[in-house]
């Protein structure tokens, strides 16, 4: 299926048995896959004849890390962060374990109209704490939850494809600018909580390990913030369920709080209730 996809695309591993899955779809010109594997090395060959359009491949980092090389550079990208790559040189992604990945095929010339010195911000690691950075994360996890649309019409499909251009554009142009002081670390933090909220073992000590620092640090970013790190993701936990219930209304209770992190669909109804003063079912209904 990799390979289908993406001509010239091989994927290695040293496991015996290779769980992974990966999930396709198709936005006009823009090709998307949406990966989970354990450690993986992922390689891809030269694949452009002389007369076909160039195009860029958009890495970006749900879960995990990955090391990315490319000819003579190379740049690491954790958790919300991505980096744009070209097609038409070989390249290599070492994959950590628990990896997920959204990933884009798009034609180069599309987004270096928008931005004539393209060349400067390839291979360059983009932080997903900055607000581009998490503005172009959430677009594409909003389009994976839509589902495969490729049988819209053509004009509307062109039309959320230019969205996402202008969103990669704007978050490549913003990727130099520089954070608030002592701003840095909460922002990773924060960015880091959007891309795990899926995971039920999201804890403290899970946040503190991935981005090496102490639990102490945690908590006292997230107090400085008004808040504790449990409070911070059960609050983010709600505002996405409650996004979800209403952007695609085919999905059950069910489904909406085990994709959140919640492995309890009573608790996740009475933790809604206490935020939203009533049950989900009544909150989507009202909408």
């Amino acid at each position: 299926m990799a390979s289908e996809t993406f001509a010239g695309l091989c994927i290695d591993s040293e496991r015996d048995k290779f769980n992974a899955d990966m999930r396709r779809w198709r936005l006009g010109d823009i090709i998307m896959i949406r990966p989970r594997s354990p450690a993986a090395t992922v390689q891809r060959a030269l694949d452009r004849s002389s007369d076909a359009p160039r195009r860029l491949i958009l890495h970006l980092q749900h879960a995990g890390h990955c090391l990315q090389y490319q000819e003579k550079q190379s740049c690491e990208i954790g958790a919300g962060d991505f980096v744009l790559v070209e097609t038409d040189s070989p390249y290599r992604t070492d994959l950590s374990n628990g990896n997920e990945m959204l990933v884009a095929e798009l034609p180069r010339a599309a987004l270096e109209a928008r931005m004539p010195r393209l060349e400067d911000r390839l291979m360059k690691q983009v932080s997903g704490a900055s607000p581009g950075g998490r503005l172009l994360h959430d677009f594409l996890l909003s389009l994976w939850r839509h589902g495969d649309q490729s049988q819209l019409d053509p004009a509307w499909l062109g039309g959320v494809g230019d969205v996402f251009l202008d969103l990669l554009s704007l978050a490549l142009t913003r990727s130099d600018a520089p954070s608030p002081p002592g701003g840095r670390l909460r922002d990773e933090l924060t960015s880091l909580v959007e891309a795990r909220l899926y995971d039920p073992e999201l804890r403290t000590a899970s946040l503190a390990e991935e981005l090496g620092v102490s639990m102490r640090t945690v908590q006292s970013i997230f107090a400085g913030m008004g808040t504790t790190p449990s409070a911070y993701i059960l609050s983010r936990r709600l505002d996405r369920a409650a996004e979800r219930l209403i952007a695609d209304p085919s999905l059950s209770i069910t489904v909406v709080a085990f994709e959140l992190g919640f492995n309890d669909c009573s608790y996740f109804a009475r933790c809604f209730r206490q935020r939203y003063g009533m049950a989900p079912t009544t909150y989507r209904a009202r909408q």
